[in-house]
C-alpha cells in the first residue's frame, strides 16, 4: 500500500480521559485494492445523502414522499440513534484512520457503554509483544489494543481478538495473527512484509483439511476499517435480548432493503462480487446481510422486535 505521510498534519491524541493515544494521519488507500466499491465512491455517495437530509433513509414501508416528510417532521433522523450521528460517523470511519477510532469511540458511548481508561491494552503489553515476536506491531493495531483492546463485549462476543501475549506468526512465516474464528474456522492476520505499514491491509484464512489449499486472501484494504468490521461484526452477537439471527428467503432481503438504509461501509471480503457482506441501519438497529443470514442488533428489546415484525421470519430468539 502506498504509504503517505502524515497527509493531515501532525498527530494529536485520541482516546478515553487519559489514555494518552497518539497517532499520525492515515495513509491514503492503496493504489493496487481491489474491491467491488472503492472506498473513494461511498464515502462520496454516503456524504451526499448524510448531507442532503436524509430523504431517501427509511424506517417504514410506506415509500411517499408524504411518508418521508411526516417522519421528518417528528424529529426522526433515521441517520442517528439517540442523538449519535451514526452515518455520518461511520463514513469518518471509513474515510482513515482518525475516523475509526472516532466512530468506534461514539459507538461504544451510545450502544455498549462508554470507553475507559483501563478498556485498552497498556503500552508495556504491546512492548512485551514486540519483544517475544522480534517485529514492531503496525501503528493501526497498537491504537485499537491501546483504545478498546480489552473490551471483550466490543471484540469478542463471536470471533476472538487475541491478546497482545497471544499474538504470533502463522506457520507458513506470512503473517503476523490478530484474531480467530470462534471454533477455528479461520483466522485473520496482516501480512508480514507490510508491517512496516501505519494502517496495512487485512487477510483472511481459511483452516482447510487441505493445508496445501489454504491461502490468505484480502479481507479488508486497511487494519482500522477491519477494526470497525470488528465493532460492528461482534455487536451483532452480544446479549440475546438484543441480537437475533434470521435464516432469509428473498422476500426477507427485499423488506431489509425496503425498510432500512444502506450504510456506507465498502463491501467486503474484497474482491467478492456476488455475495459481499453488506451493513444496514434501521430506527435503532444495526443489521448485518452476508448472503447465508441476517444479524440484527437493537438499542433495546423494542427496538429489535421492531425489526422483527418489519421483517416477518423464523427469527432464532424472537419467543414472543
Amino acid at each position: 500500500m502506498t504509504d503517505t505521510r502524515n497527509p493531515q498534519g501532525r498527530p494529536s491524541p485520541l482516546g478515553p480521559p487519559g489514555a494518552g493515544i497518539e497517532f499520525a494521519a492515515a495513509p491514503a488507500a492503496g493504489d493496487g485494492a481491489v474491491a467491488p466499491i472503492s472506498r473513494s465512491s461511498v464515502i462520496a455517495r454516503a456524504k451526499t445523502w448524510v448531507t442532503a437530509g436524509n430523504t431517501l433513509l427509511l424506517h417504514n414501508p410506506a415509500n411517499s414522499e408524504a411518508a418521508r416528510t411526516a417522519r421528518r417532521a417528528d424529529g426522526y433522523r433515521p441517520d442517528m440513534t439517540q442523538g449519535f450521528e451514526f452515518a455520518a460517523s461511520l463514513t469518518g470511519g471509513v474515510e482513515d484512520r482518525r475516523g475509526a477510532w472516532s466512530f468506534i469511540q461514539g459507538f461504544a458511548a451510545h450502544w455498549a457503554g462508554a470507553l475507559e481508561t483501563g478498556d485498552g491494552w497498556a503500552e508495556t503489553d504491546l512492548a512485551a509483544a514486540e519483544e517475544r515476536l522480534g517485529l514492531r506491531l503496525p501503528a493501526a493495531l497498537r491504537e485499537a489494543y491501546l483504545l478498546f483492546g480489552r473490551r471483550g463485549d466490543l471484540t469478542s462476543n463471536h470471533d476472538v481478538l487475541l491478546s497482545p501475549s497471544e499474538l504470533y506468526v502463522d506457520d507458513a512465516k506470512e503473517a503476523l495473527v490478530f484474531r480467530h474464528e470462534n471454533q477455528g474456522t479461520a483466522s485473520w492476520g496482516i501480512l508480514l512484509d507490510s508491517l512496516q505499514d501505519d494502517d496495512p491491509a487485512v487477510f483472511i484464512r481459511p483452516d482447510l483439511a487441505d493445508k496445501s489449499a489454504e491461502r490468505w486472501e484480502a479481507w479488508l484494504e486497511r487494519l482500522s476499517l477491519c477494526f470497525v468490521e470488528i465493532l460492528l461484526s461482534e455487536s451483532v452477537q452480544a446479549d440475546h435480548e438484543l441480537c437475533d439471527f434470521l435464516d432469509p428467503d428473498d422476500d426477507s432481503i427485499e423488506l431489509l432493503e425496503e425498510n432500512t438504509v444502506r450504510l456506507p461501509f465498502p463491501a467486503y471480503p474484497m474482491g467478492e462480487e456476488e455475495q459481499p457482506i453488506r451493513w444496514f441501519l434501521g430506527r435503532d438497529a444495526l443489521l448485518r446481510e452476508d448472503g447465508m443470514a441476517v444479524l440484527a442488533r437493537g438499542r433495546t428489546a423494542e427496538d429489535l422486535d421492531r425489526v422483527r415484525d418489519l421483517i416477518p421470519g423464523d427469527w432464532l430468539n424472537d419467543h414472543r
